[in-house]
């Protein structure tokens, strides 16, 4: 009788137990890698390879436009942003509790309709010229000297004054934070207010301002809008030259590849900063830093000194925008205002939602299931949000076309019907962009509220028989309720403000309030473009409002 023991076989073994939340959290974290992967491979293996070409001619203006832009940019949103928010926190002077949250507002307009809003107030036929020509009795543009408007120099102060609020918001929670201690010794110690700032404050602070510093300059290579309307020719730019001009995939990728190897040396730089400046409060009762109360020319100065930025930032595109609305109400009832403005709701609102579900799927697998890879994989997954637009655009792009393309052939040999282009000849292709793009955004609203949830909630529901779907669901989802629906709105506002990959993927025909903003002031269009322009900044004032009730 052979024993049974001797008939077993490896093969009789059982197979070890698929963990589905691991396979979820690591599926939704290849879609969101997928596009930069796409465009690491083209760039490495091009149909047609044009790098020398690029090297030679076109890519060092690019290269060097971009990094010029970035530094000023950074330079000045950094002092900006920095100064006002020392302002605010250190002194007391009039206006300074309004201009607190005043100072956030310009978050709320997309950089490009600042750019259309500065153009048609300065240029030749705006009212700035016309009153200095009616003031003088200057006849044409030959009798007085006036600043080129549509520069490299203006590019600058426009998306300083659109994203200083970046490094305020850092900066001020920052000055915040400080002990009063420290300051009152320095002041003991016969410092001034200079003295004070640049000794003490500033770089116990200098993290947080390289933080913002950093995202600054990340979003200004990710713009399109501002240096496409100014004419300023960028990597960003170079993407759309190389490949719908000169129909060169690989060698956009390329230039592709070198935008992220930027933007991945900022988040490195930024994460190095905060590593050797790390800071640490002696004890949880220590004051505040003490306001000083600034009277006479001084608090004018200060009020000035802060307004002048949510001026420019915030009031010049609002007040020009509404005032071309009021000068063209027939505009509200243009043909394609509807259309888009649809458009725009249903694509980001499903991004919105779909973001929002997969990040919260991802962080709940990868706590649930304590594996290795998904937990090494989801901090890679908020690269999605420094990479520019036009980047994911060219990485979605072509794998989709290509499965689009495998879709619609298997439907044809099975059916017999040809459906066509399914998915990039629909908005699916934009609302895939748009979730890749601000991932990071609700996956750091999960994880934190995930994070707040005591361990002990879910754990008596698992005993008491709910499974790990029941426990999400009945558990988790209640609790954090309020920070889903604050990503939910923070996506689907970046969603509606989004240019670069919009303009890449979208149909044929297919406008939404973004793009359409941009192809009318492209066409010097501004009275038919100001309906569209106010429906975007007011949608992104919703948002700040919110940010703003967060951060008190």
């Amino acid at each position: 009788m052979v024993d049974q023991k001797t008939q077993a076989s490896p093969d009789a073994r059982p197979l070890p137990r698929i963990d589905l939340w691991s396979v979820a959290a690591i599926a939704i974290a290849a879609l969101v890698l997928l596009p930069l992967v796409t465009v690491g491979w083209l760039a490495l293996t091009p149909g047609q390879n044009i790098w020398p070409q690029l090297l030679s001619t076109v890519l060092p203006r690019y290269f060097g436009n971009s990094v010029l832009l970035m530094l000023g940019v950074g330079i000045s949103a950094a002092v900006v942003g920095t100064g006002t928010a020392w302002l605010i926190v250190s002194y007391r002077f009039p206006g300074a509790r309004w201009l607190e949250w005043l100072l956030l507002l310009p978050l709320a307009i997309p950089a490009y309709v600042g750019a259309y809003a500065i153009v048609d107030f300065l240029e030749y036929a705006g009212p700035v010229q016309r009153g200095l020509r009616a003031l003088f009795g200057w006849q044409s543009a030959g009798d007085y000297w006036f600043p080129d408007i549509r520069s490299q120099g203006v590019a600058i102060v426009v998306l300083a004054a659109a994203l200083y609020p970046y490094v305020y918001l850092m900066a001020r929670a920052a000055f915040r934070e400080q002990s009063g201690n420290a300051i009152e010794v320095a002041r003991l110690l016969g410092s001034g207010p200079w003295a004070r700032f640049f000794r003490v404050a500033l770089p116990l602070a200098r993290p947080a301002i390289a933080a913002g510093t950093a995202i600054v300059m990340m979003e200004t290579v990710n713009d399109f809008g501002v240096v496409d309307y100014f004419g300023v020719q960028t990597l960003t730019t170079g993407i759309f030259t190389v490949w719908l001009e000169m129909n060169s995939a690989g060698g956009a990728a390329q230039i592709a590849c070198v935008i992220l190897v930027m933007v991945l040396a900022l988040m490195g730089l930024e994460r190095g900063s905060r590593r050797r400046g790390r800071t640490h409060r002696a004890t949880r009762g220590e004051r505040p830093m003490p306001a000083i109360d600034l009277t006479g020319w001084r608090g004018v100065a200060a009020t000035l000194a802060c307004a002048v930025p949510f001026a420019i930032g915030f009031v010049l595109p609002v007040g020009v925008m509404g005032w071309h609305a009021l000068r063209h109400p027939d505009a509200w009832l243009a043909p394609g205002l509807g259309r888009s403005l649809m458009h725009t709701v249903v694509a980001g609102g499903a991004a919105a939602v779909l973001t929002v579900l997969g990040a919260l799927v991802l962080v709940y697998g990868v706590r649930l299931a304590g594996r290795s890879l998904p937990r090494r994989l989801m901090p890679v997954t908020t690269i999605g949000y420094a990479a520019p637009g036009a980047v994911l655009g060219l990485g979605i792009l072509i794998p989709l076309a290509a499965f689009d393309n495998a879709l619609a052939d298997a439907i044809l040999a099975v059916t017999g019907h040809d459906p066509g282009l399914i998915l990039t000849g629909s908005a699916a292709a934009i609302v895939v962009a748009y979730c890749v793009r601000f991932f990071a955004i609700a996956q750091g609203a999960a994880d934190s509220a995930m994070g707040r949830v005591s361990p002990s909630l879910p754990m008596a529901a698992r005993a008491l028989g709910l499974g790990a779907g029941g426990t999400l669901r009945h558990v988790y989802a209640p609790l954090m309720r309020a920070s889903l629906g604050t990503a939910l709105l923070l996506v689907f506002v970046d969603c509606v403000k989004e240019l670069p990959a919009t303009l890449l993927l979208r149909p044929f025909n297919y406008n939404t309030l973004a793009t359409r903003v941009h192809e009318q002031a492209s066409l010097e269009r501004i009275g038919e473009a100001s309906p569209a322009a106010l429906l975007v900044m007011g949608v992104g004032l919703v948002a700040v409002i919110v940010l703003a009730r967060t951060n008190r």
